[in-house]
């Protein structure tokens, strides 16, 4: 029987992050169609980019509530955009006749980081969650990250096998900026005792980058579970990633966690 993958389509891969609510149709239904060709059974969780960020780092959303600020039109915005993105994520899942069922965190989940409170919902088929605006007993509401989602997914149900970050424009975890690095850059296995620099747009960005990535791919290593990061433009290594072979990326390693 074959296992499960947990997948994440990373916010500025299938979204154009600096316009807002745009989402990256070919990418999109590149990894849809990718997902088709594996009997893997799959977790995806998607990001939110340019569908999410951008209000929620205007209003301050993370930090729960402000008075001073007029959030709950924002709150609801945002999760009406990241329905909305997760409509065509669905849709073109679909499309390639997979069994699709997605689940918006705002309506079962509680709370923020890695620690996040809810039953984690599994469909037979293909599982679709995302990062979300979520209630919170003590700011009131914030933002799960998929990362956290990644992380609970992928140590908490049965069979995984692998978690798997599919990022944008880049090969893996670098040694330097994207803007400044070479193919020589790229860190093949990283453990948490590895320092690298990574670019931050902290004007967009309000859940971490790449180090939250890093962070939660070696908490999930330290379960024993393989993880990857891979350019999730490039289908090929998509499928190869999710079939475990050997792929072009950064292979997370729990090192002292």
């Amino acid at each position: 029987m074959a296992g499960t993958v947990v997948i994440k389509w990373g916010g500025g891969l299938i979204t154009h992050k600096d316009q807002l609510c745009t989402v990256n149709l070919d990418v999109i239904r590149s990894l849809a169609e990718v997902c088709s060709k594996t009997s893997k059974k799959l977790v995806i969780v998607h990001g939110a980019g340019s569908f999410g960020h951008l209000k929620a780092k205007k209003f301050r959303l993370t930090e729960g509530r402000i008075p001073e600020l007029n959030q709950d039109s924002a709150v609801m915005d945002v999760r009406n955009d990241m329905l909305e993105l997760n409509s065509v994520v669905v849709r073109e899942l679909r499309s390639f006749g997979l069994d699709v069922q997605s689940y918006s965190p705002h309506q079962w989940a509680k709370g923020t980081g890695a620690e996040f409170r809810g039953e984690l919902p599994l469909h037979h088929g293909v599982t679709v969650v995302y990062g979300d605006v979520v209630d919170d007993e003590i700011k009131e509401f914030g933002i799960l990250s998929g990362d956290d989602l990644m992380l609970r997914y992928s140590t908490e149900i049965a069979d995984v096998e692998r978690a798997v970050f599919a990022i944008g424009g880049v090969d893996g975890i670098l040694r330097v900026p994207p803007s400044k690095a070479g193919p020589e850059d790229l860190i093949e296995i990283w453990t948490p005792d590895m320092s690298f620099e990574g670019e931050h747009s902290t004007e967009i960005d309000v859940t971490g980058g790449i180090g939250l990535k890093a962070a939660r791919g070696a908490m999930i290593a330290a379960k024993g579970i393989d993880v990857v990061l891979i350019n999730g433009e490039i289908p090929e290594r998509v499928l190869d990633a999710i079939e475990g072979k050997s792929v072009i990326g950064t292979r997370i390693e729990s090192g002292n966690c």
